[in-house]
């Protein structure tokens, strides 16, 4: 144990931890953002708008993940940290893009048309009205995107040699030979994400909690 948990060791595995939050952290705002604005064009009545969405997340969603990264990190020649960034961006915003839809799908046509008859327009009604009750629906499955992602940083930045939490690791582990230094690694690991990943469900369902009181 004291040959795993030495200062060097601890600050590396810390610094790779701080680059997987920087990045699944601005992916994720990054892709709620632009996921939003897609499930909303995708359930717009406004016909280029909805094909340009439905085109978008298509092709998108339907080409892995790891292939829009090589594209980001070799055609667009990006620096690998701000490539993993527009990679995850781009794949993630389609799969919230589907997400956001379904949740606006969801909310009855009867409560737009009473806020139109109290004197609200169309911006109006989707800001104050729809997406919030949307996102109070598609919360569950929200979190579960975010979760997919900052798991998925786990193997797929290594493609572009971003060394973030599981790459750090993988770096210590081929100082030590011994098995048990091996699976305390792993365990280290395991146990990380976990509190990530908890942490953020957690806070989510909090969250949820909390605006059903408001």
């Amino acid at each position: 144990m004291a040959d795993i948990f030495t200062a060097n060791n601890m600050r590396s595995l810390l610094a790779g931890l701080q680059m997987t939050l920087y990045i699944s952290a601005v992916s994720l705002i990054l892709s709620t953002i632009f996921g939003t604005v897609l499930g909303v064009m995708r359930n717009s009545k406004i016909l280029p708008l909805k094909a340009i969405a439905a085109v978008y997340i298509e092709i998108v969603r339907n080409i892995p993940n790891l292939l829009w990264i090589f594209i980001v990190f070799l055609l667009l020649k990006m620096k690998s940290t701000p490539a993993g960034i527009t990679a995850f961006t781009l794949f993630t915003s389609a799969a919230i893009g589907e997400i956001v839809r379904g949740g606006l799908n969801s909310i009855g046509k009867g409560q737009i048309e009473a806020s139109k008859s109290q004197g609200f327009n169309a911006w109006q009604i989707l800001r104050y009205i729809i997406l919030p009750q949307a996102f109070f629906k598609i919360i569950p499955t929200l979190v579960s995107q975010f979760i997919t992602v900052v798991k998925d940083t786990s193997f797929l930045w290594s493609v572009v040699a971003i060394q973030e939490l599981t790459g750090k690791a993988t770096i210590l582990m081929g100082r030590y030979y011994r098995i048990d230094h091996v699976f305390i690694l792993y365990g280290i690991l395991a146990a990380t994400y976990f509190v990530i990943n908890f942490g953020l469900s957690t806070a989510f369902r909090n969250l949820q909690k909390r605006w059903v009181k408001w």
